[in-house]
């Protein structure tokens, strides 16, 4: 199934937007066409003649000789409020004194036109306006299109915010949607804006078409007061029923938490950049480190989710006191980075080593803060980190200038923990009545997997106290690289009180280690035999226990000095061994 929006024009001669998305949001075409015959071929060139819903902004039946059709009266009573009521159309107007055009345009496809069809090709009469008011609770609608006392900037600004707002619940990756973007960015003439508002619109009618497809009950369609479509209709996502409107002020956008959410939906882009490089920094700094752990991700707070909590209150009522007075700094989330450890320790570890490495401007040991009230439950460490000033001088970390994400450490069972009871909690499933047997129920789940928790935490120390190596004869026809299990429990003996590091790290530095023409454990003892490592941790001081596979690396560094930075493996990081080997060689 595809589904197709049609942000229609009236005539030939004006640009009429095509925009197609498939059973996943996913934004597969947009475009801009005019006659009919281009309409029809930009959309079949890629349903070719496969199932589809086409969703279409303009009038499809008109029946009514004069005033509103019985579909728009009863949208506006509902939409008018929020500066999103329906323009009339009767056959007194030329455009709809014979067949409408997207009646005409749903004929050439072959479109079924009963909104209740169950029929694998048909059409729906849709209207981004109230659509947009529904599915992303504006207060008012969006002021993109051009009117009077309206500039390039005000239009431009309410268009990236309605471009952000899609991509909450679209798919927009790739050369379309970007190409869109740049056409508002760089635009110098409102002219230029329209022709991106009329694909913009279209995509909003598609997913409009894909909504009602997938949320029926969370659907309306409007029609006139005897209950049928036959005399036209208008399918809407239905207005949320404590959705009301912005109060109505002489500039636009006054609204401090809709000026907040539209400014953010606009530089949603800008964001995602962002926390793509906050985990790409704090993913180095760990590597670096040699710090052992499972995974580091991150998110990028949505549209929906920032205007929830921009518009929360200090008492938790509507109307009450604003929590955020500036939404747009205060909510310091907007960018997550998530650590997941293996144990407790690892958690305790990686928070001092951002706190070494990076501006940390809020911690909280959540875990710490359940504990000291006598309970069991959510466990996580929470941090509000920022680019310490070294890196703010650095290019390739200009776009972290002035933000800051929340960082969440926890172990590998504090997370599953976390994740299973927000996803029950969050979607409501617990029946009243079982409520509380529920609570003591996530309340013991949470103080067995402490426990866990402490009982790995002993397995590892007890393991990395023990000295596993071995002398064993290496086969001639063996991988000519050190076994990666082989060398993790070589390293454990070698470097006793260190931490272990990641499973992927042990299989890179045997790479290393095979271009030094290091292939067996006893080569490997000859060339640490050499190394003062007593030396080599007074002159790196470190402030954070270094994992394994980092003490091999900086003796390696040692041994080998220059040589070791000019291995092929080391590409990527010989200004980083630089200044390594330059603490080494004082």
């Amino acid at each position: 199934m595809h589904y197709v929006g049609v942000d229609l024009a009236w005539g030939e001669r004006a640009p009429t937007g095509i925009a197609v998305l498939d059973p996943d949001a996913r934004l597969v075409h947009v475009s801009a066409q005019r006659s009919d015959e281009e309409v029809v071929a930009a959309i079949e060139g890629v349903v070719a003649g496969g199932t589809c819903l086409v969703a279409i902004d303009a009038p499809l039946i008109v029946r009514n000789p004069t005033g509103n059709r019985g579909c728009e009266a009863a949208l506006n009573k509902d939409f008018a409020r929020f500066d999103a009521g329906a323009h009339p159309a009767n056959t007194g107007k030329p455009e709809f004194a014979e067949t409408p055009r997207g009646a005409r345009v749903a004929g050439l496809l072959g479109l079924d036109l009963n909104p209740r069809s169950g029929r694998q090709r048909r059409a729906i009469e849709v209207y981004p306006h109230p659509a947009t008011v529904s599915l992303f609770r504006l207060g008012r609608t969006l002021k993109y299109k051009n009117k009077p006392g309206r500039d390039l900037e005000s239009l431009r600004s309410e268009l990236l915010a309605l471009m952000g707002y899609l991509e909450t619940v679209v798919v927009t990756a790739g050369e379309p949607w970007l190409r869109l973007r740049d056409a508002v960015e760089s635009a110098t003439r409102k002219s230029e804006l329209r022709v991106v508002e009329d694909q913009v619109d279209a995509v909003v009618c598609a997913y409009v078409g894909l909504f009602a497809d997938s949320h029926p009950e969370a659907t309306t369609t409007y029609v006139g007061p005897d209950g049928g479509w036959e005399d036209g209709y208008v399918v809407v996502p239905t207005l949320p029923d404590d959705l009301e409107p912005s109060p109505r002020r002489s500039r636009p956008r006054a609204d401090p938490v809709q000026a907040a959410t539209q400014a953010y939906a606009a530089r949603l882009p800008q964001l995602r950049d962002a926390g793509e490089r906050y985990v790409q920094l704090v993913q180095s700094i760990l590597d670096e480190a040699g710090i052992n752990y499972l995974s580091v991700t991150g998110r990028t707070k949505s549209v929906a989710s920032f205007a929830a909590k921009a518009a929360r209150t200090a008492d938790g009522r509507p109307g009450g006191k604003p929590l955020y007075r500036d939404p747009l700094v205060e909510v310091t989330d907007q960018l997550g980075v998530r650590v997941i450890t293996y144990v407790q320790r690892d958690v305790e570890t990686v928070a001092d080593l951002l706190g070494d490495q990076l501006v940390v401007h809020d911690d909280r040991d959540m875990g710490r803060e359940t504990a000291s009230e006598g309970r069991f439950g959510y466990a996580s460490r929470h941090q509000v980190i920022g680019i310490d000033a070294a890196r703010e001088g650095d290019p390739a970390w200009a776009p972290l200038r002035g933000l800051v994400a929340s960082v969440q450490i926890r172990t590998v069972l504090q997370h599953a923990w976390a994740e299973f009871e927000h996803d029950i909690r969050y979607k409501g499933v617990v029946p009243e009545e079982h409520a509380r047997d529920f609570d003591r129920r996530f309340t013991l789940a949470a103080g067995l997997l402490e426990l866990a928790d402490r009982e790995f935490a002993t397995i590892r120390d007890r393991l990395q106290a023990t000295d596993p190596r071995t002398d064993e004869p290496v086969a001639p026809d063996a991988d000519p690289r050190l076994d990666p299990r082989e060398l993790a429990a070589f390293l454990a003996g070698q470097y006793a009180d260190a931490g272990w590091s990641r499973t992927d790290h042990y299989a890179w530095i045997s790479g290393l280690l095979l271009e030094l023409g290091v292939t067996s454990l006893g080569e490997l003892s000859e060339v640490l035999v050499g190394v003062d490592e007593t030396e080599i941790n007074a002159r790196m001081d470190y402030r954070y226990p270094p994992g394994a596979v980092r003490r091999l690396d900086d003796a390696l560094l040692a041994s080998y000095a220059q040589a070791y930075v000019d291995l092929h493996g080391n590409a990527h990081r010989v200004d980083l061994l630089r200044a390594r080997l330059a603490k080494l060689t004082g």
